[in-house]
């Protein structure tokens, strides 16, 4: 019996969340794996019962007009638990989707059944109570009987409420703090830009992108070179994209980004874990994000925090430049790029951003390791 390998379903449900769990995954070699991930997971032997860009969809109103295919992708993962009876449901990030999924088993008939014989939901990514709905963390305990947070501050908040948590430090970190080779070319001075990896905001984020590219070139930056690395979710919509811009920027595959982050002058990204990866790589970046105005609106009512950017919150202080909103115009991401090609002002936020390093990560086995020992019980 002690052989007989876990059966684990686990879900993911963006481009993070997906190369996360197919870290997690190496990590378990006594485990089979079902449910909901990308091509991270599934190199790592995951069979996805279904596209996962079918789950990356962020805002109000988006989930609103995305329901439809939601609610009936709810069902479907409930129905596959239930049959396929794992030892443990792990959900990677993606909250309101595996919120959604565990609720509706915990009612189930046969979802109570399974609970009974052991069943557990581990949730691997703590929401952000402290900057927003701090009642979060109770409902969190509610439904989830392990969760992993990233950053000992945060475990607290949820412990109070008999939650187990454990903190394992930030998961990008271990392959990239202090072991990543980083080396800016002299020669030539690329602009990365990155667009988001939901279809919503690479939709908003694109056109400022292009005006920015476009504005850079007519003002005499003829010697740089635009960059995107692409993700399976948007890829296509990216490359049809391009197509009608005056400066065509260099498409390559998101696998390859580290080695582009390590030889990026400036980037130009939307507000998500890239801003985390290239804070971990100290590359001047500029963070810009728009939702719709609905949401948008809605956000600035109940948001607690200054800043979007993880390295600003850590830090408390606006390391990268931000514009959200209406903020996020060409105009203002214009004047910061020609602000971080003035060498005191681009070394000086490559200096804290080094100062964040023992922030993020912890000496004790790495992030993806931890989580796989806590889900297999050790």
């Amino acid at each position: 019996m002690q052989n007989k390998k876990q059966r684990v379903f686990i879900i993911a449900g963006e481009v993070s969340g997906d190369v996360l769990g197919g870290r997690i995954m190496a990590q378990m070699s006594n485990a089979e794996f079902i449910g909901i991930g990308g091509e991270n997971m599934q190199r790592a032997g995951l069979k996805s019962i279904f596209p996962m860009a079918d789950l990356s969809v962020m805002g109000i109103v988006e989930v609103l007009g995305h329901a439809k295919t939601l609610t009936r992708r709810i069902k479907q993962t409930v129905n596959a638990i239930i049959e396929q009876k794992p030892d443990v449901v792990v959900s990677v990030d993606a909250p309101g989707f595996a919120k959604s999924v565990i609720k509706q088993i915990r009612k189930h008939p046969d979802g109570k059944k399974l609970i009974e014989q052991g069943l557990r939901f581990h949730h691997v990514v703590a929401p952000q109570v402290w900057a927003w709905r701090s009642g979060r963390a109770k409902k969190y305990a509610q439904i989830f009987d392990k969760l992993y947070a990233f950053f000992d501050f945060e475990v607290p908040y949820f412990t109070k409420y008999g939650l187990d948590t454990v903190a394992v430090g930030h998961p990008i970190a271990d392959g990239l703090v202090g072991q990543y080779k980083v080396q800016k070319s002299q020669s030539e001075k690329i602009i990365t830009l990155v667009p988001g990896s939901r279809i919503g905001e690479v939709k908003r984020l694109m056109p400022i992108m292009r005006d920015v590219v476009e504005r850079l070139y007519r003002n005499g930056y003829m010697g740089y070179k635009f960059v995107i690395p692409t993700v399976e979710t948007t890829e296509n919509f990216v490359r049809q994209q391009i197509k009608h811009w005056k400066v065509k920027p260099i498409l390559v595959p998101a696998a390859d980004r580290y080695d582009l982050y390590a030889k990026t002058y400036i980037a130009i990204v939307a507000s998500g874990t890239v801003s985390a990866e290239l804070a971990m790589l100290h590359v001047p970046t500029i963070v810009v994000y728009k939702m719709n105005p609905i949401t948008t609106w809605i956000g600035r009512q109940i948001i607690r925090v200054q800043w979007v950017s993880l390295v600003n919150i850590l830090l408390k202080r606006a390391v990268f430049p931000e514009f959200l909103g209406g903020a996020a115009n060409a105009e203002n991401v214009l004047n910061a790029v020609q602000q971080l090609t003035i060498p005191a002002k681009r070394e000086k936020m490559i200096r804290e951003l080094k100062s964040a390093d023992d922030l993020w990560r912890r000496d004790d086995g790495g992030a993806a390791k931890l989580i796989a020992q806590g889900i297999q019980g050790k």
